[in-house]
Order: C-alpha cells, then structure tokens, then sequence
C-alpha cells in the first residue's frame, strides 16, 4: 500500500497539524520531526533503558493494536522503516482523543467546528473497526486481526483500489481513506518519515563548509572591487 506521493507544501500543512502532538511526553516511538531538540539528536545514541510502553488515550488496547497493523499495511517498511516504527499508530490515538481532524469534510470556521468534526473522527474510526471486523467475518468467518495476511490484503485491495470496489464497500472506503490520511500525516511528520523524502529541512548541520577562496588574504584586506555588471552598468548610463 505504500507508494504515497507527497509534495513539499503538503509537508508543511502536515507539520502544521502534527505540531499539536509535538510536546506531549507519553509517546514510546512516535517523534515528531521538528520538536525542539530532536533535530538536533546525535545519530549515535548512548545506550539507555527502554522507554515505557504506549499507553492508548482513546482506542481499547485490541483497537490499538488494529490500528498499529493497518498504518503498516499502508505504509510498510521497505528500505525504509513503516508506520509500526515510526510510532504512527500512537500519533493517530492522540489526535482522535484530542478530537484533531486531520482530514475535514466541510470548511472549519470557528472553535465550534472543529469539536464537531474532531467528534465526528472519532466515531469515524470506531464505526471502521466495526466495519472491518464486521467484512472479514462475513467474508472468511473471523474477525479481521485473526485473517490470514492475504486475506487481510484482499479486504484492504478492495478498499483501496478504485477498480475493485464494490457498492457494498462504500463505509469501508471511507474509513480506510479516512486512516490513510492520518497515517499519511503521522508518518510524514516524524524524522524517519521525513528522512524518507530526503526533506532538506531537516539538514540543519553540514558536513562540511567552501573553503575561503583566499587563502593567502584571509583578512581580505587586498581584495579588489568587483567589475560592474551589465544591469548596473545600464542603471548608470540611464
């Protein structure tokens, strides 16, 4: 399921929105790519305890567990590491607890607005998980964690791909297109996502410096004033 185009102006929008869940302390995996610090993070990392086990804020811990598999069915590790270790089934937890929308149906124009659709995510993604365990035991007679991972892939397949929907399928559609936002947005916000784009934001620091292309006048006391270029040159004659 992999394979998401992202543009660098959609890059910002989404840190925009990740931003929200930036500072808060109780994430085991998730790091958002642009917290204060974190860019700065050696690459070698002294060896320390384990941080302590993601505790969910919304989703029971069997919805949690759902939802950490299905970002990876989306984008799954390849020569990259997947949503699973980039911690984007805990962002996705926080923002639908926190009633953040990051896919609107409608114009968001006041306070008022965005609860409503932050209420209408959360029973969007419950309402899903039902729809998704409710498909597979019609389809293979268990629920969708206890599927074979080709069973799982034909049930995603033809939720994600126009040419095998179904009109059946149209709840599921919109609750798979509404996770892969989402998961889109979680995983491109952090480092690993990031990293993954070759975003030039994150490089802060250079390998290296151009060298002084005057090295026997390093104070530059000697240097001459640059000839005038044409479009100064026409400027003058004006």
């Amino acid at each position: 399921m992999g394979g998401q185009g992202i543009e660098r102006r959609e890059i910002l929008r989404f840190i925009g929105i990740a931003s929200i869940a930036g500072t808060f302390p109780g994430f085991n995996k998730w790091k958002f790519a642009c917290a204060e610090g974190h860019v700065h993070e050696p690459v070698v990392r002294a060896t320390h305890s384990p941080a302590a086990p993601y505790r969910p804020l919304f989703f029971t811990p069997e919805q949690f567990q759902m939802i950490e598999h299905l970002a990876e069915m989306i984008l799954p590790r390849d020569d990259t590491p997947g949503a699973k270790e980039a911690g984007v089934g805990e962002f996705i937890d926080f923002m639908v607890a926190n009633r953040v929308a990051v896919s609107a149906r409608r114009d968001v124009r006041s306070t008022q607005d965005a609860i409503e659709l932050g209420n209408e995510a959360q029973n969007r993604f419950l309402s899903g998980l039902d729809w998704m365990n409710a498909r597979s035991k019609s389809e293979f007679g268990r629920e969708f964690m206890e599927c074979s991972a080709q069973q799982q892939k034909s049930l995603i397949e033809g939720l994600a791909y126009k040419a095998k929907f179904r009109p059946t399928t149209e709840s599921g559609r919109q609750f798979f297109q509404l996770l892969r936002d989402y998961t889109v947005v979680g995983y491109y916000t952090t480092r690993i996502g990031l990293e993954s784009l070759g975003y030039p934001g994150l490089r802060l620091v250079w390998p290296s410096m151009p060298g002084c292309p005057h090295p026997n006048d390093p104070e530059h006391v000697h240097l001459h004033e640059p000839p005038a270029t044409k479009a100064a040159s026409a400027g003058g004659a004006a």
